[in-house]
């Protein structure tokens, strides 16, 4: 297994590029089912989670063609086959399920296993099935299986009981072949609803209202193969935004869109970070006395919980008390207890965390529980005291591209081992 060992009390300095957004790329993918075409998706991220999607594709006889060198992915959907994807590729990522909705618009039936992910609380599948069975679709789910089965799919009016960014995606590209007009409404409103209803409207799919709470769809007969580059990483470019704030260092990011950092410039702002944007770059200054703040995860345009974990890396350094609000997943909080291995003083209460800064945090051997968990454990190394040792770095490369080669050039002493 490979580790990251991080030396702390360095200081950054210098730019970084950030990367196109994993969660983009990722229905978009799934979305080049629908064609049964060839796609282009240019300056892809080269993560784990989309090479295990685009195995997925594989393994229903689609020719996928990844080029690290110039990082884009060739998608030929045209001898796609309804068989059952590979099981074990679907139990390794959630966004595995993302290919159902594009499978029974085009060929009326699939069979896919239940799929997995971090284990950051319960993401049931619901309101996915509830939107295909609106659209006319029969399911059944039994011995770890979703079955689906329609002669044609026909537009309807959903309601979503909870605004899923996972069902809406589903759900608009299950509509999207669809007779006639689909609304979902209390849609997902990120702004990765907004890019892949971009992707799907250059193919020929007719969407209107995709960032906002209701979606409209109308059905087309047909779509068309395109070439697409996905809008940048919000959620990388914030964790870098910490990782100034968290060193008192200055740094540039490059790749950002104001718009959708809203939520984190606002929470970093009343924290005491200074910050300036240029264009689609912003300098972040943390060099400056820090103060606590309350924070609460909302869907979008809310704090967004993916940054939750990079937060409490944070507030743990900052004097004063901070409290942290979990609404979306009831299970993320593991990385607290990782957290305090490294002397934070954090008490959990429910979806509650009570955050007490302290004034130093001191290297420990730990482990990335999740995703966005191992992210924040690098952002608080960097601040303590000695070195830091992370384990189960996978969850890690799962969501972020070459981090330590980027956090290298700004000046951080970090190593990928293997052991």
């Amino acid at each position: 297994m490979d580790k990251i060992v991080v030396k702390g009390g360095c200081k950054l300095s210098g730019e970084v590029n950030i990367s196109s957004a994993k969660n983009s790329v990722l229905p978009i993918i799934a979305a080049s089912i629908l064609c049964g075409d060839k796609c282009c998706i240019r300056n892809a991220p080269m993560l784990e989670d989309v090479i295990v999607i685009c195995n997925v594709l594989k393994s229903l006889n689609a020719d996928v063609t990844i080029n690290k060198e110039d990082s884009s992915i060739i998608i030929d959907t045209s001898k796609v086959i309804t068989g059952e994807p590979n099981s074990d590729l679907v139990g390794k990522m959630r966004a595995s399920f993302l290919i159902m909705g594009p499978m029974i618009s085009r060929f009326g039936k699939f069979r896919i296993s239940l799929p997995g992910g971090c284990n950051i609380g319960t993401r049931p599948i619901d309101l996915h099935l509830k939107g295909f069975k609106a659209l006319g679709a029969k399911i059944s789910v039994s011995q770890g299986h979703v079955e689906a089965s329609t002669s044609k799919l026909v537009g309807n009016k959903i309601y979503l009981d909870f605004p899923s960014v996972g069902a809406t995606e589903n759900i608009m590209m299950a509509a999207v072949l669809a007779e006639g007009d689909t609304t979902i409404e209390n849609a997902a409103a990120e702004p990765e609803i907004e890019d892949l209803a971009s992707f799907l409207n250059s193919m020929g799919a007719m969407i209107k209202g995709a960032g906002t709470d209701t979606i409209k769809i109308t059905g087309v007969k047909k779509l068309d193969g395109v070439s697409h580059t996905p809008i940048y990483d919000r959620i990388e470019a914030g964790t870098f935004m910490i990782a100034a704030a968290v060193t008192k260092s200055k740094i540039k990011i490059n790749g950002i869109l104001e718009e959708h950092m809203k939520p984190v410039i606002a929470k970093l702002t009343e924290c005491g970070v200074s910050m300036e944007i240029q264009g689609k770059s912003i300098v972040v200054d943390g060099d400056r006395e820090l103060k606590p703040v309350d924070i609460k995860t909302m869907p979008y345009p809310g704090f967004p919980t993916d940054m939750q974990a990079q937060m409490m890396a944070l507030l743990c350094t900052v004097r004063g008390t901070s409290l942290i609000t979990e609404t979306i997943f009831e299970n993320r909080f593991m990385h607290a207890s990782e957290l305090k291995r490294m002397g934070a003083n954090i008490k959990i209460d429910g979806r509650s965390a009570v955050i007490e800064g302290v004034e130093r945090l001191s290297g420990a051997e730990v482990k990335a529980t999740d995703l966005r968990a191992g992210a924040a454990l690098i952002l608080a190394a960097m601040a303590a005291e000695g070195s830091t040792t992370i384990c189960d770095i996978y969850h890690i490369d799962r969501g972020y591209v070459e981090i330590e080669n980027k956090f290298r050039r700004l000046g951080v002493e970090i190593n990928r081992i293997s052991e």
